[in-house]
């Protein structure tokens, strides 16, 4: 013990690898909290041999960490995910309930840490209905009825769209009640945070920026080449309808002007049915499922597209290519909640036939692209370095400490 106060941080994903926006996020902020105001619990599950393999980069981002044993993945699993469409939870949600989980946090927060802290509103399945006079902090990283509600909209089945309605409403009730619940929430997007205000009525909402590993993501520009280039977990389902629509309608319009342009899809379990399509189609796309790191594979690039049209929060994958110097053509919704200018950081484009046009310029005008790079890495070195948005973080948990101590003495007065 240090005497500082303690800071328990609950997830309920392993958060490593770091190779998805939210783990990427979390493992950041942990690693510029560590050594500060804060001694820091991470409470998780883990197996053994996660836990040991991952020792390194676990003392980088804790002072202590405390897990539970995750049960292993099966068929039976993912019927049990179809089962919980009846129920009373969004399916996101009710798959993360743990009892093991439940009593590992019961028994970390019968310690009496100063702040507790829950990355995403999943995690909340496992507090108890009564945290005492611990401060409580939820770390949100979308509008997460706002990503359902998104899927629903560019549904074309009837049945999957009458499904992500049905967890978009369940999703609205339960992100609601758990963030009234919290002392404060904490919010990636100023945008996040108005409608947190606005829709829910949430009053103690702050709001980080989000940040980039400036060292990890040096600089390296574009490449005078026909490729282009995409990160992210293609088990994610924002990613796959991305990636769908490019293949679908962006790419038979680059193809027609560049004929050898080349696609990497960087990103784990990138599913089946994508990879077929663009073979049928002919199209030069490679998808590497996940890698160690994605500075190599993005290395050789003249272009980093993000033809997201679902999704919440911020963008991680935008400001790292920023960082690298590989140029951004992006739709709207893929920069969401960056402080960004199209033109001058990024190439703006909503539609196959502007997003078509804007890899058409980054792969034919390489001046353009350059200075376009040039551009977003001045913006991200002066704003947006994780040391910045750790102190961000760290200020607000404080302050929400210092404010939930002060509503208890008085209570008690």
């Amino acid at each position: 013990m240090t005497g500082r106060p303690q800071l328990l941080f609950v997830s309920t994903r392993f958060l490593f690898p770091a190779d998805s926006g939210g783990r990427i996020r979390t493992t950041e902020v942990l690693r510029n909290l560590l050594g500060g105001a804060f001694e820091i619990t991470l409470v998780c599950p883990a197996t053994v041999e996660q836990s040991q393999q991952f020792a390194g980069d676990l003392a980088k981002i804790c002072d202590r960490l405390v897990t539970w044993k995750p049960p292993p993945p099966s068929a039976a699993s993912q019927l049990t995910r179809l089962r919980h469409i009846a129920g009373a939870l969004p399916i996101p949600v009710a798959t993360d309930r743990s009892d093991a989980g439940r009593q590992t946090v019961a028994s970390e927060l019968a310690r009496k840490p100063a702040v507790a802290v829950f990355d995403f509103p999943h995690a909340a399945v496992l507090a108890p209905p009564n945290m005492g006079d611990v401060t409580t902090v939820m770390f949100t990283h979308n509008v997460e009825a706002e990503i359902f509600a998104r899927h629903a909209d560019v549904a074309t089945n009837p049945l999957h769209r009458w499904v992500w309605r049905n967890q978009w409403g369940k999703m609205c009730r339960f992100e609601r009640d758990v963030l009234q619940s919290f002392d404060q929430v904490i919010a990636v997007a100023e945008r996040d945070a108005a409608a947190f205000r606005r829709d829910y009525g949430v009053a103690t909402v702050d709001c980080i920026p989000t940040g980039v590993n400036l060292e990890y993501f040096e600089y390296f520009g574009p490449a005078a080449s026909h490729d282009v280039v995409f990160t992210g977990s293609m088990d994610w389902a924002a990613n796959v309808d991305g990636i769908e629509f490019l293949i679908t309608e962006v790419w038979p319009l680059v193809q027609a002007e560049i004929a050898d342009a080349r696609m990497t899809v960087i990103g784990r379990d990138p599913p089946k049915h994508l990879v077929a399509l663009a073979r049928e189609r002919g199209y030069d796309f490679r998808f590497t499922g996940r890698v160690d790191d994605i500075r190599e594979s993005t290395r050789g690039a003249a272009a980093y597209v993000i033809p997201l049209r679902v999704g919440g929060g911020t963008r991680i994958k935008a400001f790292e290519a920023m960082a690298m110097g590989v140029p951004v053509v992006s739709t709207t919704i893929g920069v969401e909640g960056l402080d960004v200018t199209p033109g001058r950081d990024f190439i703006a484009a909503d539609t196959p036939q502007s997003l078509a046009a804007g890899l058409i310029t980054l792969l034919t005008d390489h001046d353009r692209g350059r200075t376009l790079a040039e551009q977003a890495r001045q913006l991200v070195e002066s704003r947006f370095s994780n040391a910045v948005v750790g102190k961000c973080f760290e200020s607000i948990c404080l302050d929400a400490m210092h404010r939930k101590r002060g509503a208890v003495a008085a209570r008690v007065a």
